[in-house]
């Protein structure tokens, strides 16, 4: 790919659009995707006609709007341009086409905020984000809600909440006398993930169905050596990104970084930082072109949280901020961030809201595959904190404690040769275990699983911080003293919300029964984290800053139970299916031919054979314990009571979950002991160290 002049080149972006609509169009265009202005209809027609001539000289034949609906991932129904006219068949999107579909609604999750017999659901175009050409289909980045009204996708949310952020962050800028024309949160979701030979994958039925292996042995080798990280790129692995980036670049997908990450056969891509809508958007699809772009090299990209027992999970770093259109950054410090009230005041914002709303925040990213990655490996702990550094800790400590702040400086940096470079050296480090850390200007929300929708935790974060703006702008707005009544809020909500920083080890032993003691929340799984979304609390967030009705809120926890339960069953069916159908009789097979060895040394030359009985003893001890793991778990799933999904949920985190580890157990113990010609299905070690 020639960069950067085919950067984009798949995008009907700003340039093309320059390019393509009548000038007054592209103005009203431009305004309504700048300035949040309302968007002019009566301009759809001509932008349709540019749209579909473009897409049409890139080689589409049909349009679809591209929606997120609450399953977590992307949807579209393809519509050719083709309409009769006489004998013949003319090219033509209209306006009405662009603007709006109608898709059928009853099949995807509702929670319950919609009848299942009503069907009728409408796509309309978000024009915030830029339409693309993939594989001869025009894709128009869409909204989907129901005949009545309900959001039924994660992008109305989002624009929803932004648009909440944008106008209370505003009513802050403007008390200190900065104008501008919006407020955007920007977001460069990190996206980890694992590689796999296809050949591997077509011999493991778990990850086939699941997504992650159910069963396995840990290899000899994992990560202990820490050599993969950041290590020299496979040649297989090196061809995959080149292509990759190649194909990202072309839908105008930031792809900044690419190395390997600590486990074998992990990597990583991290983007450049956009708005919060079109970096969603750019998530999603390069999550399906990962997958895409792996098939054409033989290999499959695994995007679960946890693909493999005893290594390193894939998440997906947020790292979230604020920015005006003039370039402002509401979270940079600045060189004396002691003297930035502005700053400041936006910091305690950010405090309070997380603090108030950790339990909707953790929420956010509760999920079955992401329950097994927090808390170990480089994923933090499931307790919600804050970690600022050394600089702004020592600030906020000075503050709380009514001290004088020493300035924390950046240094230069040096190893102490004369040939070395002086480099700057930050003025904090960085905390990995922390779920909510500050890095310079940003927020690093590390809780995110690798496969989740990037739109959930920012539709939080976007939406409780806005909360707290609105109550610290109204606050502001009945004093006569700007300056000082924001020093005084400042110095009050750090005090407040004090017991959400934790500048240490997220891992430490101690950290846990502190975090009891100061109050925090700790939901180590996804069933006893959602409930607290029913919580009026935060209902009443969402509602308040018009991000969701109450019945949208409550309807979005009951499809994360009903998702959460459907995934153990089916990683308990596969599980049942594997060990009854495959393992149990190669065990017993394995254990037969050990008998048919001891019985032939004892026949023939009455040579010893206690190695042969010991391991055939031992292997249908674990077999007489695999299946009587197999009854126990089939009980308990016959016990499930699906007509309540937070009941279900309870009882397959407390009961079914450990039920499936100690089948595991069994099954894995089994393995170390079988030879490899006769254990069913592709090892650990096999897999990730098959590519090269």
């Amino acid at each position: 790919m020639k960069l950067p002049e085919n950067f984009g080149e798949n995008v009907f972006n700003d340039a093309v659009q320059k390019d393509t609509l009548p000038r007054e169009v592209y103005k009203d265009l431009r305004a309504t995707i700048d300035a949040g202005k309302q968007l002019d209809v009566a301009i759809a027609g001509s932008v349709a006609s540019a749209m579909k001539k473009w897409a049409i000289s890139k080689g589409a034949t049909h349009y679809t709007h591209w929606f997120q609906p609450l399953t977590g991932l992307t949807a579209e129904k393809h519509d050719s341009f083709i309409e009769p006219e006489g004998d013949h068949v003319i090219m033509r999107l209209t306006g009405k086409s662009l603007i709006v579909g109608e898709p059928d609604a009853s099949s995807f999750p509702s929670g319950g905020s919609r009848a299942t017999y009503m069907a009728r659901g409408y796509t309309a175009w978000d024009p915030t984000s830029p339409a693309f050409v993939k594989e001869g289909t025009l894709y128009i980045p869409s909204i989907f809600v129901s005949y009545t009204g309900e959001t039924l996708d994660k992008k109305a949310p989002l624009l929803k909440s932004m648009a909440a952020l944008d106008k209370q962050a505003k009513r802050i800028l403007k008390l200190f006398g900065i104008e501008c024309k919006k407020v955007a949160t920007t977001v460069g979701p990190e996206q980890e993930y694992f590689l796999i030979t296809e050949e591997d994958y077509k011999r493991r039925k778990d990850i086939r169905l699941t997504g992650r292996t159910l069963f396995g042995a840990s290899a000899s080798r994992g990560q202990e050596l820490e050599d993969h990280y950041f290590g020299m790129l496979k040649p297989r692995i090196s061809e995959y990104m080149r292509d990759l980036d190649n194909e990202l670049w072309s839908f105008g997908i930031l792809s900044k970084t690419k190395h390997n990450e600590v486990a074998p056969a992990q990597h990583e891509m991290a983007p450049i930082f956009t708005t919060s809508n079109i970096s969603v958007d750019a998530n999603m699809l390069t999550m399906e072109i990962m997958k895409k772009v792996a098939q054409k090299h033989g290999l499959v990209c695994l995007l679960h949280e946890k693909p493999f027992e005893g290594i390193n999970g894939s998440g997906k770093h947020n790292n979230w901020s604020m920015s005006t259109d003039t370039g402002l950054n509401l979270l940079d410090p600045g060189a004396t961030p002691e003297k930035n009230t502005l700053f400041k005041l936006v910091l305690a914002a950010v405090i309070k809201a997380v603090d108030d709303y950790q339990g909707v925040l953790r929420a956010s990213v509760a999920s079955a595959g992401n329950d097994h990655r927090l808390g170990a490996n480089e994923a933090p702990p499931a307790i919600i904190s804050v970690y600022l550094g050394d600089q702004l800790g020592a600030l906020v400590d000075a503050l709380v404690n009514g001290k004088d702040y020493q300035p924390v400086k950046a240094e230069k940096g040096s190893i102490g040769i004369p040939e070395s470079p002086i480099f700057p050296k930050d003025a904090t480090d960085r905390n990995r275990t922390s779920p909510f850390a500050f890095t310079g200007n940003k927020f690093e929300f590390r809780m995110m699983g690798s496969q989740a929708n990037v739109a959930d935790p920012n539709i939080v974060l976007n939406t409780i911080v806005a909360d707290t703006f609105a109550k610290f702008a109204t606050e502001l707005e009945k004093s006569k003293d700007v300056e000082s009544a924001a020093n005084a809020i400042t110095k009050r909500e750090l005090k407040e919300h004090y017991r959400i920083i934790f500048n240490l080890d997220g891992y430490g032993p101690e950290w846990e029964p502190e975090a009891e003691r100061r109050g925090l929340l700790n939901k180590k799984t996804t069933a006893d984290a959602i409930p607290v979304c029913f919580e009026k609390k935060n209902i009443d967030v969402f509602v308040r800053n018009g991000v969701y009705t109450k019945q949208e809120a409550v309807a979005r926890g009951e499809i994360a139970l009903e998702n959460y339960v459907k995934t153990i069953n089916i990683e308990a069916l596969t599980m049942l299916e594997m060990a009854k159908r495959d393992i149990i009789p190669a065990i017993s097979d394995y254990v037969a031919k050990l008998c048919s060895t001891i019985a032939l040394k004892q026949s023939t030359c009455n040579l010893p054979s206690a190695v042969e009985k010991d391991l055939a003893q031992k292997l249908s001890l674990f077999n007489d314990e695999i299946y009587a793991s197999i009854e126990s778990l089939e009980n308990l799933l016959k016990d499930i009571d699906t007509e309540d999904w937070s009941k279900a949920s309870q009882a397959m985190a407390k009961k079914v979950v450990p039920a499936m580890e100690k089948l595991r157990k069994a099954v894995d113990g089994a393995e170390e002991l079988t030879s490899a010609n006769a254990w069913p299905y592709p090892t650990y070690s096999d897999i990730l160290y098959r590519v090269r």
